[in-house]
């Protein structure tokens, strides 16, 4: 944790207490700095992410600065998954290992159906489809020992969660057969793909944020010295679930709008500059 040390000098003179000097100093305290490089760059990737992810849900579909909201998003939540899976590996926590995977895997994934055309497909697709495919066939199976043991959660993660993932990565996995099989995605059904993987995304990032040990909210903001100065009201435990849930809504949200509706029929929400990035 970096921390500040006001150092006073003091001097006494006719037996009155002048001050002589006043020295402002960062101290970098070693036993409570708990951020490696890596990590930092973890965080600033993912907290960009988040941030950016927002505003490209807010700003409208397509327009300029929904291209450039994406962007950013894309280029942080790549940054953030992939050093989440190097820690994850360094401190020997698998399901992390698979978490960071699925988030690379995802917005990846969104990003080629957005660049591409109506219709665009490569062989490159037939191997990016066994990452949700083996990630989604072991996390069932993780779930399966876990309520074999007679458990009901793993590591502080509920076991309904662990199939409520592995649902999604093998429907992840379907969706991308679906799109080969079929010699890719047309029109609505390309922007539904790029959607629901970038909103599922934002939602992973979400939930590792808010409701990860620790608090991790009040514990970065209290580093940098401005948790001690906030409401308690925004640490709760229901505002990070809504904050975590936010993205979820939103995704069905659109995900609704553009499939049964006639609003984007015949016409893309993405943009041809985004497509030429």
């Amino acid at each position: 944790m970096v921390w500040l040390s006001l150092r006073v000098s003091l001097r006494v003179e006719g037996g009155r207490v002048k001050q002589r000097g006043t020295h402002l100093r960062i101290v970098l305290q070693e036993g409570l700095m708990s951020y490696s490089p890596t990590l930092l760059v973890h965080i600033c990737a993912g907290t960009l992410g988040l941030l950016s992810g927002t505003a490209a849900m807010s700003f409208r579909k397509g327009s300029p600065r929904h291209v450039l909201a994406g962007k950013v998003f894309v280029a942080s939540m790549l940054t953030m998954g992939a050093f989440a899976v190097y820690l994850a590996i360094a401190r020997h926590q698998p399901n992390n290992i698979g978490g960071g995977i699925l988030t690379v895997y995802l917005v990846g994934t969104a990003w080629l159906t957005a660049r591409r055309t109506d219709g665009e497909t490569s062989r490159f697709d037939w191997v990016l489809l066994l990452i949700p495919l083996a990630l989604g066939i072991l996390t069932w199976m993780n779930g399966l020992k876990v309520v074999r043991s007679g458990a009901s959660s793993q590591d502080g993660v509920p076991v309904g969660m662990n199939f409520f993932m592995g649902s999604v990565m093998l429907l992840a996995a379907t969706g991308d057969v679906r799109m080969l099989v079929r010699g890719g995605v047309l029109g609505a059904k390309r922007i539904a793909r790029h959607l629901w993987r970038m909103c599922f995304g934002l939602f992973i990032a979400a939930g590792s944020f808010f409701l990860g040990p620790s608090n991790r909210p009040r514990r970065l903001l209290s580093t940098i010295g401005l948790g001690q100065h906030l409401s308690s009201a925004l640490f709760s435990t229901t505002l990070y679930l809504t904050l975590t849930i936010l993205p979820l809504i939103l995704l069905i949200f659109w995900l609704a709008r553009v499939r049964f509706t006639k609003a984007y029929n015949g016409k893309s929400m993405i943009p041809v500059d985004l497509r030429d990035s």
